[in-house]
């Protein structure tokens, strides 16, 4: 059950991963993610006001959030700002590259998370998830060298600024999902992803108001980073779900996500007519290959 959870995660962040490229066309990286994260807190509010209001009613739905402690809290708001600085070094990178790079190499995430999980958690792999992990990852790198040709060109020191905002932001993820099992075997899952969702909203709306406390551009096409909120909440609550499960491995979940980026891949060769598809197409068929190895293996 957690590997469909996983891949559910994957489907539903693929299309985020589209949403966030779309919106920061023509918006600053900071009017988006700001607005997004206020979309999610007003989303997730429905069901903590109604967990209050009615427990009754709630306790034994999917959508009931309990109440947490200090202690839990103190790390939910550790959380959001891990997640936060990833997110904003991402943002800053999808707005200035293609998302059929940024989108892939987003994918190496699991890598780093598959050494930690390996020697924080002591997890250990089957033939086959090893398999499905090893052809994901070399086909991730083979795509890194097959895009150095067609980016030989982008080497000034503010688009160098782009690709080292990718791998910062590409770091600190793997952290994140180390963290994420650490809280899912302590805590609530729905508890977890409301709070720290609220506590973004608050960071974020800090920062944005001190940063435009004099003026700002209008934001255009907030459906679109609606959509943005929908998607992450899924792909988050269904991820927190998945490694709730006792059986559960952070390493094959953690890749199985970021097979997301199929998705972005395809919308970027197809719609956005990116260069040079057919490398990229069998790189992307072994990432593919990957996962179905993962979900026999699992």
């Amino acid at each position: 059950m957690w590997t469909l959870l996983a891949f559910i995660s994957a489907l539903c962040l693929g299309f985020y991963d589209i949403s966030k490229k779309i919106a920061l066309r023509d918006n600053r990286v900071l009017d988006v993610l700001t607005l997004s994260v206020c979309f999610s807190s007003l989303m997730l509010s429905v069901p903590l006001i109604l967990s209050r209001l009615c427990p009754e009613m709630m306790v034994n739905t999917p959508f009931y959030v309990p109440t947490m402690d200090l202690q839990a809290h103190l790390f939910t708001i550790l959380k959001s700002a891990i997640v936060l600085s990833s997110w904003v070094c991402a943002y800053v990178a999808l707005k200035h590259l293609p998302i059929s790079v940024v989108s892939p190499m987003q994918a190496t995430r699991p890598m780093w998370t598959l050494i930690g999980a390996l020697i924080i958690f002591g997890e250990r792999l089957n033939a086959w998830q090893w398999l499905g992990v090893l052809l994901a990852l070399g086909s991730i790198f083979a795509f890194s060298f097959c895009n150095k040709s067609n980016l030989k060109h982008q080497t000034s020191n503010i688009n160098n600024r782009y690709y080292a905002a990718l791998a910062l932001a590409i770091i600190i993820g793997a952290c994140s999902g180390l963290y994420d099992k650490y809280l899912m075997r302590r805590y609530d899952h729905n508890a977890v992803q409301v709070y720290y969702t609220l506590y973004q909203a608050f960071m974020m709306l800090i920062t944005w108001l001190i940063v435009n406390r004099k003026s700002h551009s209008p934001i255009k096409k907030t459906g679109v980073i609606a959509l943005i909120s929908l998607f992450l909440i899924i792909s988050d609550n269904v991820y927190m779900l998945a490694l709730r499960d006792p059986d559960s491995l952070i390493a094959v979940v953690s890749t199985i996500r970021r097979g997301g980026a199929v998705i972005g891949f395809a919308y970027g060769l197809i719609f956005l007519r990116e260069p040079d598809p057919l490398p990229k197409i069998l790189c992307m068929l072994g990432i593919c290959a990957g996962l179905l190895c993962l979900a026999i293996g699992a």
